[in-house]
């Protein structure tokens, strides 16, 4: 059980509006560099003559450190103080990003990417949490809202903003400004968050699971990095070796969570209703849209031979309605709700499979199909845990979306790199999303209205 106390309270209105802009600009810049850097791959692609197998790792490198230390960040906020650790990783993330604007080759900008992932996964569990702490009635209701329509707009933003800075070309720095863009907020946010974040202080029991974090880490590693580079070398007999034992690894750690006191994961949690088939629906959409990212804003410049400023404002149609639907889905009758994730994932399935012949029109199923599907997938996979499982739950779920977005790039952007064809991984794009419907329907079933249940069972 972690106790956190205030030092000071937080003031009304306007001094509560401070603090909630300072946290989720926090928010909003981690989430912004998980995409903004797709648009610029072929730029850094050609600065550093870097292969295909590099630029995944570009963009899969911060996803895989965000995803593997995300819950062990929530921990030390609990061990050593929310707003402390919320400010660490602020100016880590800062120094990271200016590492990686400064980078001279790809391997370094591939390691400082390492970094920046693991500075978000300190600085993002705070946020939320220091949320719930200082915000309460109606004040936390709105602060709830505009977290989410942060989370919704975040990462589509950073597709239209890395398009408009590499397109513009600032004092000649090509790509470099899309990491650089961050140094500024980072320091507003160095100077902001003591003056507008009250102090805690801390009394945690639970300790850092560091066996637990080193052992997926390597397991995730050991899969993802041969996966990553086998089609370039050929698929010699090694990749196959390191995918077996991170397989091996992977059982190493589920079998040491369950034994251990105190788990970096508590697998327990798997057996509330509704959560493994919202887990498994998570997988597949973020599979799908992790591929359709990458693999689509690639086929734009490297293909069809648009500008980076072009292929970033192509994806408008997408950002406006995931943004727009994503922010007013409650307005769908409250018994119609169990609904909207599998119609959602409909959506989404013919958006990827028509986006050659149907660009625009496409994208704007896609990013309906998206809005109308995210938050209430999080939502209902919860809706059944017990609440002293809650932070249990929500920490698979979360890093479960940050590697399955991993996995997209990975196998979506691997098939492409071999097949350049978009057509073809449009379509397996689309087949991922298909899976996805089949099992949003089971977890329909549970969160259907009582009503409904009834007569079903009754019939």
């Amino acid at each position: 059980m972690t106790v956190v106390t205030t030092d000071r309270a937080v003031g009304a209105g306007t001094r509560r509006g401070l603090m909630l802009a300072v946290l989720l600009l926090g928010q909003f810049m981690a989430l912004l560099d998980t995409s903004i850097v797709n648009v610029a791959m072929p730029a850094i692609g050609s600065g550093f003559h870097a292969s295909g197998a590099w630029l995944q790792l570009v963009v899969g490198g911060y996803l895989v450190a965000y995803a593997m230390t995300l819950i062990t960040g929530a921990r030390l906020g609990d061990l050593f103080g929310r707003r402390r650790m919320y400010l660490t990783g602020a100016i880590l993330f800062t120094l990271a990003s200016l590492a990686c604007g400064l980078a001279p080759a790809v391997l370094p900008l591939v390691l400082f990417r390492f970094v920046q992932g693991v500075a978000a996964a300190i600085m993002v569990p705070q946020i939320m949490s220091l949320i719930q702490a200082h915000f309460a009635g109606p004040a936390r209701a709105k602060a709830l809202s505009a977290y989410g329509v942060t989370l919704s707009a975040g990462q589509i933003a950073g597709l239209i903003a890395g398009g408009l800075l590499v397109g513009a070309n600032l004092l000649d720095s090509g790509w470099r400004p899309v990491f650089l863009v961050n140094v500024p907020v980072g320091i507003c946010l160095a100077i902001l968050v003591p003056q507008s974040i009250p102090a805690d202080r801390p009394a945690a029991t639970r300790r850092l699971d560091v066996t637990g974090l080193a052992l997926s880490t390597c397991a995730v590693l050991l899969m993802v990095l041969p996966a990553v580079v086998g089609h370039e070398l050929g698929w010699p007999l090694w990749t196959f070796g390191c995918i077996a034992a991170g397989v091996v690894v992977a059982a190493v750690f589920v079998r040491f969570e369950r034994r251990t006191a105190d788990p970096l994961l508590n697998l327990e949690v798997l057996h509330a209703r509704g959560l493994p088939a919202g887990l498994l629906t998570m997988v597949c959409m973020l599979l799908a849209m992790g591929g359709f990212l990458f693999a689509f804003t690639l086929h734009l410049q490297t293909e069809l031979g648009e500008s980076a400023m072009r292929a970033g404002l192509t994806w408008l149609p997408f950002a406006v309605t995931f943004g727009l639907v994503g922010y007013f889905w409650r307005l769908v009758p409250s018994r119609l709700h169990h609904l909207l994730v599998p119609v959602g994932l409909a959506l989404c399935t013919l958006g990827y499979a028509g986006i050659g012949p149907f660009q625009w029109p496409a994208l704007l199923l896609a990013g309906a199909g998206m809005g109308l599907s995210a938050s209430p997938l999080v939502t209902q996979s919860l809706a059944h845990v017990p609440l002293p499982r809650a932070a249990d739950a929500s920490g698979i779920l979360t890093t479960a979306m940050q590697l399955s977005q991993v996995g997209g790039v990975t196998i979506f952007g691997t098939l492409y790199l071999s097949t350049h064809s978009f057509p073809a991984t449009s379509r397996a794009i689309a087949l991922a999303a298909a899976i996805g419907i089949v099992a949003a329907g089971f977890l329909a079933r549970t969160g259907r209205p009582t009503a409904v249940r009834r007569r079903g069972a009754s019939s």
